[in-house]
């Protein structure tokens, strides 16, 4: 099975669509073909987003990833997922979108990154078995 591309667009791709990213190869790998990009890309990953992802699922996303522009994703997105930064984003064709309107827990207690990264989690595993029961078509 061709596995399903999914973009993961915030406006600085320095946290949430960054934690996305690597949480959905972790979780998903076998299923999706993960990537994130930002309106506004910020110079380097957020640390304590680093930080968590790297306690929750040991992979350590500045070995893995960086901060990538719009123009950076791929042609033929099957899903674009928005993390809900509240502006609105370009357009970017893709089958399928949505908004996860997820708050940014940058400046918070770690805790709020973790309780991010866990409703990241759920929301990938929903998104798969939406399109593994066909809700969303793509």
């Amino acid at each position: 099975m061709k596995k399903i591309k999914v973009a993961y667009v915030c406006i600085h791709n320095s946290c949430r669509s960054q934690m996305a990213e690597a949480i959905t190869n972790v979780v998903a790998g076998d299923f999706f073909e993960a990537y994130s990009a930002g309106t506004n890309p910020k110079p380097s990953i957020n640390q304590d987003a680093v930080l968590t992802v790297k306690e929750l699922y040991d992979i350590d996303m500045e070995e893995t990833q960086t901060p990538k522009a719009l123009h950076r994703l791929p042609d033929n997105l099957d899903l674009l997922i928005t993390m809900g930064c509240f502006e609105e984003c370009p357009h970017i064709p893709a089958k399928h979108r949505e908004d996860w309107g997820l708050s940014d827990p940058t400046g918070k207690p770690n805790t709020e990154f973790q309780n991010t990264a866990k409703k990241i989690e759920s929301r990938i595993r929903s998104l798969r078995k939406r399109i593994e029961e066909g809700e969303i078509d793509v």
